[in-house]
């Protein structure tokens, strides 16, 4: 089976299961999954029984596919990616996007939980991305005939969408949240960063770091759908006064700035 063949059979039996026309598309994030209880929830699909679809593997996510209304507009939510560190290919990392797309989603918002590389900022505080270093060795685009499913030569010149930038900016002052915005840089992982390879990332311009995101923002650009993205800075990594790495605080970090990043999804969604 061809990959137009593949995702056609994913489209049709998520068609069949009555995802009809979303209008927005979101990918949560390790930690980020409270989300899920604002939303008028009209259909869940585990990922295990979508044909085609990758399986979730990381503890945090729950790996599966959530149809419902959310701010009065029709939202098909992520709950769970597929991350390069976990042995998947790009073309598997990105199938939820190419998914997603094919559904008729005309907007994508991604949350993520990333380390702080900028000093000026700090773990619980938010990161709006403007821009990325993909550092993951590979493309999701370097593929043979990727021109079946949209542009090849894709210009990365605004890969986030400049007018959501804006209007989640304008949210997060107006509900006197903390919003940096800056330059995300992924790595594959799932190991963390030497000291060295934090300097060498503060040196090439990253202000936060993290292991997943741009692979989805390279397809959505590919794809023509405008995106935004967000990261909950869950870790300082500053070189001169590193810690050891605690999981557990990494995901309890992510839970608490959690209803900073729903009060900005849920008030841009109501504008879009």
């Amino acid at each position: 089976m061809t990959k137009k063949q593949q995702l056609q059979e994913t489209v049709n039996y998520l068609k069949n299961k009555g995802i009809d026309n979303p209008e927005i598309g979101i990918v949560l994030g390790t930690g980020l999954g409270k989300i899920i209880a604002e939303i008028t929830i009209e259909k869940e699909i585990l990922y295990s029984d979508i044909p085609n679809f990758p399986k979730a593997t990381v503890e945090f996510h729950s790996g599966k596919l959530i149809y419902g209304t959310l701010s009065g507009k029709k939202v098909l939510v992520m709950a769970g990616r597929f991350h390069y560190y976990e042995g998947y290919d790009l073309w598997e990392v990105t199938y939820g996007i190419r998914t997603l797309h094919a559904l008729g989603i005309q907007k994508l918002l991604i949350s993520n939980a990333a380390g702080a590389i900028n000093t000026n900022y700090k773990k619980g505080e938010l990161m709006l991305l403007n821009d990325h270093i993909n550092l993951q060795g590979g493309s999701p685009l370097a593929m043979p005939k990727v021109s079946e499913f949209g542009i090849q030569f894709v210009d990365m010149l605004a890969p986030y969408d400049v007018k959501m930038n804006t209007l989640v900016m304008q949210i997060a002052i107006q509900n006197n949240i903390t919003l940096h915005k800056g330059v995300y840089a992924s790595v594959v992982g799932p190991q963390l960063e030497t000291r060295a390879e934090y300097r060498m990332l503060k040196i090439i311009g990253a202000d936060a770091v993290g292991m997943s995101t741009v692979p989805e923002v390279i397809v959505a650009n590919h794809l023509k759908i405008p995106t935004l993205a967000v990261s909950v800075l869950t870790d300082e990594c500053d070189p001169d006064n590193l810690q050891p790495v605690n999981i557990a605080e990494i995901i309890a970090i992510a839970g608490q700035a959690e209803p900073k990043m729903i009060t900005l999804f849920k008030q841009l969604i109501q504008q879009l």
